[in-house]
């Protein structure tokens, strides 16, 4: 019976030694890949912050656009919600925390009395919202774990379009924004419509001065209503890139988690598996003790002399 629990134990420690290998590689490779995706991001932040930055110029020098991606609905009748989720699972909480927060913007405009609009990037979310019966109007996959602007600009492009046709009368952005290694947090930001450029001339903290000394072609007005749209694909493909950095940081985690519960486990199983072989030992001993003790009994038996009867 100890022999037997004895070979259950080893093949548990090998099964759990085997998945820690596995989650050991996996928490290597997410280590590497989360380097990349920062770096990508601190990449991409210069051209995002230039395009503000003209934006804002162009606002404080007097430019005046009527945009379609200015607009703002009298009355919102439907708001559109942008998810960013992962691909894949394996990454702790990344996938549950941006989902719920993305069900909260849906249960708030149902709240208000609009309906919504899902616009949804990843597996994940997609398999949530479709097994909970909620309309997923526009569905991206295969972009959550190394996105390209290309990507970000199709993606812009369906939003802005269900924006400019009257689809949707707002949009909200959630997605995962990356503080640090050990830190990312959820964030909701306000997608669509655009600030105004009296809102960007007055908080932006652009300079009159900097758009007044250089001509534009054919006008400021132009370039920057050429640029709105430019700056949407920007604020899109950096919550893409935040996103990524900060999935590949959860799965890092999740799977140093794993490792060291791997080891905890296998630590545990020896123990077990040590004391099972003990007991088998001692059995063993004990059970050629005894048969020695028998065998010493008989042969004390057969040595004794028989009894003498005496008659009377």
């Amino acid at each position: 019976m100890a022999g037997g629990r004895e070979r259950v134990l080893r093949r548990r420690i090998s099964s759990v030694q085997n998945t820690k290998k596995i989650t050991r590689a996996m928490e290597l490779i997410a280590a590497t890949r989360v380097v990349k995706a920062q770096q990508r991001a601190r990449a991409a932040k210069p051209y995002a912050e230039q395009i503000t930055s003209v934006i804002e110029n162009l606002a404080a020098g007097g430019a005046e656009v009527d945009h379609p991606l200015l607009r703002r609905a009298e009355k919102v009748e439907r708001v559109g919600v942008v998810v960013i989720s992962s691909d894949r699972g394996l990454a702790g909480p990344y996938n549950t925390t941006v989902i719920r927060a993305a069900e909260r913007q849906v249960q708030n405009a149902r709240s208000e009395g609009a309906d919504y609009a899902l616009i949804v990037i990843g597996k994940k979310a997609r398999d949530y919202f479709r097994f909970r019966n909620f309309t997923i109007d526009s569905y991206t996959d295969g972009i959550s774990d190394n996105p390209t602007y290309e990507d970000a600009r199709r993606v812009a492009e369906t939003v802005a379009s269900m924006f400019t046709l009257g689809r949707v009368d707002r949009v909200e952005l959630v997605y995962t924004e990356f503080m640090s290694i050990g830190s990312q947090k959820v964030t909701t930001r306000r997608f669509l419509p655009l600030e105004s450029t009296e809102t960007i001339a007055a908080v932006g903290g652009g300079e009159a001065a900097v758009s007044g000394s250089f001509e534009f072609e054919p006008s400021p007005e132009a370039v920057l209503a050429a640029l709105l749209p430019r700056y949407v694909e920007a604020r899109l493909f950096g919550a893409l890139l935040e996103s990524a950095a900060s999935e590949h940081a959860n799965r890092q985690r999740a799977m140093k988690a794993a490792t060291d519960n791997a080891e905890e486990l296998i630590t545990k199983l020896s123990r077990e598996m040590n004391r099972a072989r003990q007991d088998s030992i001692t059995t063993e001993i004990m059970e050629i003790v005894s048969g020695a003790e028998a065998l010493g009994s008989d042969d004390e038996t057969e040595d004794r002399p028989a009894a003498v009867g005496v008659e009377a």
